[in-house]
């Protein structure tokens, strides 16, 4: 069993579980549970381009931006959510250069540790895959620092594509090797 599943901030939640794409509006309304979702992920050791302790005004700031980008048509943000709000988010970023019209990066998988287990990661990445197709992108690719993310994307269809070492920090510091993985979409 992952480590992420017998974390003790992890509430077991019975409720129904939806994924869909936020619109503009929608996203700049769901800043705080977004901005929850990220400082959980930080604090719990993810290397998501943040260090620690990240403070809840820089996080928001962060999901303010990527509202705006989603109303300038730049990105597609996709949460995850159940009754007691959002679980989990991920984005595509499909605004590229000219010459990578048919490609979008995914970025910022993030699942709330107390929704971890629950299927919520697979969904999420199903979702966007679908959200890629939808926007007309053959090829999506992203990068991760997580053992767990990687065997999720595996499992999910992903190609490795190889390991740099010492590519980012940890948000306690230290270095830690980035992988990347790309997937065709059919």
């Amino acid at each position: 069993m992952d480590a992420a599943c017998l974390d003790p901030n992890r509430r077991s939640g019975d409720g129904a579980v939806t994924v869909h794409v936020l619109t503009s509006g929608e996203a700049g309304a769901a800043v705080p549970g977004l901005t929850d979702v990220l400082l959980d992920c930080v604090e719990g050791g993810a290397s998501v381009s943040f260090m620690a302790p990240l403070d809840r005004a820089t996080a928001e700031g962060f999901w303010r931006s990527v509202a705006a980008g989603v109303e300038r048509g730049e990105r597609i943000l996709l949460v995850a959510e159940d009754g007691d709000g959002v679980l989990g988010t991920v984005q595509l970023v499909v605004a590229q250069p000219p010459n990578q019209p048919h490609r979008a990066d995914l970025s910022k998988m993030l699942v709330h540790r107390r929704a971890r287990c629950r299927g919520v990661g697979a969904a999420l990445m199903q979702a966007a895959e679908d959200a890629g197709r939808a926007a007309g992108k053959t090829l999506l690719v992203l990068d991760t620092a997580s053992p767990e993310a990687e065997r999720l994307y595996t499992r999910a269809g992903w190609v490795k594509v190889g390991v740099i070492p010492n590519f980012a920090l940890w948000p306690q510091g230290g270095l830690c090797d980035t992988t990347f993985f790309y997937k065709a979409l059919g």
